[in-house]
């Protein structure tokens, strides 16, 4: 067993390449082979997002703090809050993060599969983040 004390990992700053605005990345952990979940704690500040994406084994989300959306490449946007749990599907297009006005938390858990948990593509638009949501 391992236990790794909180303040053990200092926070990281969610990568330009792949995060739009202020994104604090913490906790991350990996399963030791032969097991392959990985994942981290992430916080956007308001505005703040992810690049579109997708995981070779899905992913799944557990939304801790404030409020959110997600949106799935070809379907609206949707709302997604403290409480909600979202299963992101194997290859599934995707994005989530902040409102415009509000931070948002969760912890993302993805599977690796050939040493990836994430494929990156391009950086979601100024009009595809501000398209409006539809309720989860």
């Amino acid at each position: 067993m391992e236990i790794r004390k909180v303040g053990s990992q200092p926070s990281g700053k969610g990568p330009a390449e792949n995060f739009t605005g202020n994104v604090r990345v913490d906790s991350r952990f990996a399963g030791t082979a032969p097991a392959r979940v990985s994942g981290a704690i992430v916080t956007f500040e308001p505005g703040a997002r992810t690049a579109w994406h997708t995981h070779p084994l899905g992913q799944t989300l557990f939304v801790t703090a404030g409020a959110g959306w997600i949106q799935c490449w070809g379907s609206p946007k949707r709302d997604i809050r403290q409480g909600d749990v979202i299963q992101c599907a194997c290859g599934e297009k995707h994005w989530h993060g902040a409102t415009a006005t509000t931070a948002m938390t969760h912890i993302a858990i993805s599977e690796m599969l050939d040493g990836r948990a994430v494929d990156w593509l391009e950086k979601v638009t100024d009009a595809e983040y501000l398209a409006e949501a539809q309720p989860v």
